[in-house]
């Protein structure tokens, strides 16, 4: 029996990061939420935990320079939270978490 596919939602953040992002790591992201989907800890994406006060939080990498920020909403459900560069994203998690 193959393992359940992760369902993936789009956070309007999300979203509207993702339209401000390079083409080149667009198509990279897209890759990637493909990986994402079969598991969100595949050694590919290099997934970590946030520790406080992001606990609860997860990020990904699309490149060195860029992450996704994501958590799980259920089981085999993620929501995509935010998408950025490294130096940027880690403080608009913060700000939106206050």
């Amino acid at each position: 029996m193959p393992a359940p596919r992760n369902e993936i939602w789009y956070g309007s953040d999300f979203a509207r990061d993702v339209k401000k992002l390079p083409s080149s790591i667009q198509k990279k992201l897209s890759e990637f939420l493909e990986i994402l989907r079969s598991d969100a800890f595949d050694p590919r994406l290099h997934s970590k935990p946030l520790s406080v006060p992001l606990q609860g939080i997860f990020t990904f990498r699309i490149t060195r320079n860029y992450r996704v920020a994501f958590e799980f909403s259920g089981p085999f459900q993620i929501k995509l939270l935010l998408t950025d560069r490294r130096n940027q994203i880690y403080k608009r998690l913060q700000r939106k978490k206050n």
